[in-house]
């Protein structure tokens, strides 16, 4: 007997629904944390800060309807522009399908549960600082994110 394939294995990203596509975020929130670009080299860097609409517990917005007018700078992520967002952690589920990739054991289409990622360490829950904290972003880059 062959194995049925998951739903988000037999799609591209760019054919999924709304609905299916929000369903693809393990809700890490590492897209949530403030990032530094080097202007010389456009190399990356992350912190360890997160903006002030983010859940604590749940790693999840707290006005996701409208976070784009609040954070003007929140980037909404879209099947079209995944390949643009040179940021996004290798761990991101959308870079991993996108890669090819299967999703990962704590991810919650997989796992069942959404608290897995939290349980596992793999969201920033409980490693973050508010942005309101913070007067210096360089002071708080961080790696782990990357893991």
């Amino acid at each position: 007997m062959s194995e049925v394939q998951a739903w988000w294995e037999s799609k591209l990203l760019t054919e999924m629904t709304r609905e299916e596509w929000e369903q693809i975020c393990d809700h890490c929130a590492k897209c949530c944390l403030h990032k530094l670009e080097d202007e010389d080299d456009g190399t990356v860097y992350y912190t360890n800060v997160a903006c002030s609409l983010l859940n604590s517990q749940t790693c999840e917005c707290t006005d996701y309807q409208n976070r784009r007018t609040l954070v003007p700078d929140c980037l909404q992520l879209t099947p079209e522009n995944l390949d643009q967002i040179q940021w996004m952690p290798p761990s991101c589920s959308y870079r991993t399908l996108k890669e090819g990739r299967k999703l990962a054991e704590w991810h919650h289409l997989v796992s069942g549960d959404k608290n897995t990622i939290h349980a596992v360490g793999k969201s920033i829950k409980g490693r973050y600082i508010d942005e309101k904290q913070v007067d210096d972003l360089q002071e708080h880059v961080v790696e782990w994110p990357l893991d």
